[in-house]
């Protein structure tokens, strides 16, 4: 299974699994449910209960295909609609915890989704969806034609993204911070300090610890009101106290 490296919000680049075969497949068959279902309700509104079946037999062929033209737009324009406005989900693929995405990372346009669309009348509704199905099967990111053409794939979201991705930290309630310094940082400058301090500690480098506490001290002036901590511990105040001033905590 291929990886497509995601920018967080944090400017974090995270490595995330394509969707496989099956878990598009599935949301496929939840999308293709709640299609049928809408067209099953149009049935009944139209032949049971507003029973307008005889106007529409007295209308001219052009007339009744413009009709079901209209009624049919939310079978057609489901999958086009639904990812333009829920950011390359659909319900289906929203259940299987899946979405669209450029290759490049960023979020897919509607032109991007319009051009999936298109495709769609080759890779899916032509010869039975076996055009899509070898697409992704042979392709590296799992990409059928209108993804190859539009640049995007479907990713796994399953789990990917948890706290330790971003710059914030738990905070427990009634918690008192210790150097209102900290609200001279930057995003950014923090974000650089917890990946620093996430690989001193995965890598028990102590030298790179040491480097980052005076750095931050330096910077915060605080080489004085600081040694009350160890470095590790002070890492970890500034990145909470950050936190904490910032409206950050979770």
């Amino acid at each position: 299974m291929s990886k497509i490296p995601i920018n967080t919000s944090q400017n974090v680049k995270i490595d995330f699994d394509t969707a496989s075969v099956g878990e598009r497949m599935l949301a496929f068959v939840i999308d293709m449910v709640i299609k049928i279902a809408y067209l099953i309700v149009l049935w009944i509104l139209i032949f049971r209960v507003l029973k307008i079946d005889s106007i529409l037999r007295s209308l001219d062929s052009w007339s009744i295909a413009a009709i079901v033209g209209v009624l049919t737009l939310p079978f057609n324009l489901y999958t086009l609609v639904c990812e333009s406005l829920m950011e390359g989900q659909t319900f289906g693929k929203r259940l299987m915890k899946i979405k669209v995405v450029k290759i490049d990372g960023y979020q897919a346009s509607f032109g991007d989704y319009l051009i999936r669309w298109i495709f769609r009348l080759v890779d899916i509704l032509s010869n039975s969806g076996v055009v899509g199905l070898i697409s992704m099967v042979v392709s590296k990111n799992n990409q059928r034609l209108g993804g190859m053409a539009s640049g995007t794939a479907v990713i796994s979201i399953k789990s990917k993204v948890n706290i330790s991705h971003t710059i914030l930290e738990e905070i427990k309630e009634g918690y008192i911070p210790s150097f209102p310094q900290v609200i001279g940082l930057t995003d950014n400058d923090v974000r650089i300090i917890k990946e620093s301090f996430q690989k001193a500690l995965q890598t028990n480098d102590k030298v790179i610890l040491s480097k980052l506490s005076d750095k931050v001290k330096e910077t915060l002036q605080l080489e004085s009101t600081a040694n009350q901590f160890t470095e590790k511990q002070f890492i970890q105040v500034i990145l909470k106290d950050y936190n904490y001033y910032t409206g950050g905590e979770v």
